[in-house]
């Protein structure tokens, strides 16, 4: 739980929705007491899964149309230490999408949410290099 709250929400999202001591109690009981949803097998899974995950070995070889979604206020992958810019220049049609932070936006969780990149997509996938057999 802990986990989820110190590293998902974005800051600004998180103070507009708890801006002070007596909404912030609120805010932790109401994610405290809410359900878990899902199975609880497959989220060790995929928390097992992601913990030695390295991608960038194959980026060279990625040929397809890529865009690389991130959030100013991604609290897992902050844009600020520069590893997106760094390695997406690696991928031959790749490109980064950096969504502003605010008080609209929920951190790492942002990328979860399509309105905030999907004319983007629909772009890329317009303008995607089409491979021929």
């Amino acid at each position: 739980m802990f986990y989820g709250i110190g590293t998902n929400g974005g800051n600004q999202a998180l103070f507009k929705a708890a801006p002070n001591r007596e909404k912030a109690d609120q805010l932790l009981n109401q994610r405290l007491n809410a359900s878990f949803v899902g199975d609880a097998n497959d989220h060790l899974y995929q928390w097992d899964s992601s913990r030695d995950y390295n991608l960038s070995p194959g980026l060279d070889r990625i040929q397809a149309a890529l865009l690389a979604i991130n959030s100013a206020d991604d609290e897992r992958n902050p844009p600020e230490l520069g590893v997106l810019d760094r390695e997406i220049k690696r991928v031959k049609n790749g490109r980064v999408l950096l969504i502003p932070g605010g008080d609209h936006t929920a951190g790492h969780g942002t990328t979860a949410q399509a309105r905030f990149w999907k004319e983007e997509l629909a772009e890329v996938l317009r303008s995607a290099p089409r491979g021929g057999k």
